[in-house]
């Protein structure tokens, strides 16, 4: 049996089962629901936005802010520039890495208020266009520098480099590319060309400022660094100081214009029909963001609770967000990590009995009025 519940508004309190709830609010172009499936038992809960409301929009977060690193749910909606609008609603985000020295850099693409922080992988992504359609792709890097030889080489974010790679770094990062070893070129605005932030599907000039053996380079936000690993400075060409080299940050749908995007997965419905893929079949938190051409949602389920909630498998999943209405649909990162905020609380009980930290998150704002 469904039960569905809208919840009353009231004062703020602890996150967890048995925390006093705040309403669904209708007017302002999203709603809050609790659904509880008793016989499994799932507990679920549902952010619905109205895609058509010029009241609220959908961003990317970071875990320090403007840069990578870890902090829950609750202290990243804390630390969003006022000037985006009031947050109402959130969940958590993407996959991320754990290990030192790049905690907390997401797994998968993320573009932060029109900033392109993060590349794609081999994971799909979840991003807005520039006319406001949300999309469900792998996404594929057409990321590169031109030497000033005219030779091109192809390059990664703001990631791990390895021996042979070549990765661009930006103040995203931290305060360094925390690299060892290779060579690294110190980039800086060349004379009136559009520079930093980088946005998704552009191409930089930039000067170099600085060649660097070492590596673990400074930087900030006027600067970026291209950073060549042992085997790559070995093969590629050595760059003089004020030469000038070519940044693309060209990619496969084209994402030019895009100010949200943000890596996921697996898909789980395409065109209201469950994607046929081998699914997960053990029952775990999930959280997934959906929709349909008039509403996105995004979806939380605890789960590891066995009187309150077991969980879903990617399947299970699927088949409720295509109740919910769901056209299309995607997972995000689950399981001790999946969390729904609304107006100041989080709604649902986590698996670990406390908010965990993570990279990133999904946060919807309510514009301020003109």
């Amino acid at each position: 049996m469904l039960s569905v519940a809208v919840l009353l508004l009231s004062g703020s309190s602890p996150c967890g089962r048995g925390a006093d709830r705040p309403a669904s609010d209708t007017t302002h172009g999203f709603s809050y629901q609790h659904d509880e499936v008793r016989d499994k038992p799932w507990s679920v809960h549902i952010v619905k936005v109205d895609r058509a409301s010029p009241e609220v929009e959908l961003h990317t977060m970071l875990g320090q802010g403007d840069r990578f690193g870890m902090a829950t749910l609750s202290q990243q909606i804390r630390v969003l520039p006022p000037e985006i609008g009031r947050p109402v609603a959130a969940v958590n985000g993407d996959y991320y890495y754990r290990q030192y020295p790049y905690v907390g850099t997401p797994k998968g693409l993320q573009i932060l208020r029109g900033e392109l922080v993060s590349g794609p992988s081999d994971w799909t992504c979840f991003w807005i266009d520039a006319s406001g359609q949300p999309h469900m792709t792998n996404v594929l890097s057409r990321f590169a520098v031109t030497w000033p030889t005219g030779e091109k080489t192809e390059i990664g974010l703001n990631d791990e480099r390895a021996s042979d790679a070549v990765v661009l770094f930006t103040a995203a990062i931290g305060k360094s590319t925390r690299t060892r070893g290779g060579r690294e070129y110190v980039l800086e605005r060349s004379g009136t060309n559009t520079w930093l932030p980088l946005r998704a599907g552009q191409t930089y000039v930039a000067r170099v400022r600085e060649a660097r053996e070492g590596g673990d380079s400074p930087l900030d936000k006027d600067t970026a660094v291209l950073s060549l690993g042992k085997q790559a400075s070995a093969r590629l060409p050595a760059v003089a100081s004020g030469s000038a080299l070519r940044i693309s940050t060209a990619t496969w749908p084209d994402l030019k214009g895009v100010t949200t995007a943000i890596g996921g997965g697996p898909p789980l419905v395409r065109g209201g029909q469950v994607i046929d893929r081998s699914y997960a079949r053990v029952r775990h938190p999930r959280t997934a963001i959906g929709w349909n051409k008039g509403s996105l949602f995004l979806v939380e389920v605890d789960g590891r609770q066995i009187r309150l909630s077991v969980g879903m498998t990617d399947r299970e999943l699927a088949n409720y967000m295509i109740k919910l209405g769901c056209e299309e649909a995607m997972s995000l990162d689950g399981g001790g990590s999946a969390t729904c905020w609304v107006y100041g609380q989080v709604m649902n009980s986590p698996s670990e009995g406390h908010e965990r930290p993570m990279a990133n998150g999904l946060v919807l704002v309510r514009k301020e009025k003109k």
